[in-house]
């Protein structure tokens, strides 16, 4: 069972895009560093509807242990250290993907 991971970003007011530009870095990372990533993608709003987030993030990984292991791997815990100071919200959820 492959779950996806989706996590949407609104930025406080002032992020600048330098700020931004490294939480870019710091998630382009991820796939070398975390095996259990099958498919890691995110990028910036397009603009394109009022309301909506800022930023996402879109991960799958082969199981429930797997999203644990991204979670818990200390390469992810460093970029959201980075990213939970710029938050002004945030939206997550897991789901399977149909087989």
């Amino acid at each position: 069972m492959t779950l996806r991971h989706i996590a949407l970003f609104r930025w406080k007011d002032g992020v600048t895009d330098a700020r931004l530009a490294e939480v870019e870095r710091l998630l382009g990372a991820l796939p070398d560093a975390v095996p259990q990533l099958r498919s890691y993608t995110f990028g910036r709003d397009a603009g394109i509807s009022d309301g909506a987030f800022d930023f996402a993030v879109v991960a799958d990984v082969d199981d429930e242990d797997g999203f644990i292991a991204y979670r818990d791997h200390p390469d992810h815990q460093a970029a959201l250290a980075v990213i939970r100071p710029l938050l002004a919200d945030r939206a997550a959820l897991q789901y399977p993907l149909p087989e």
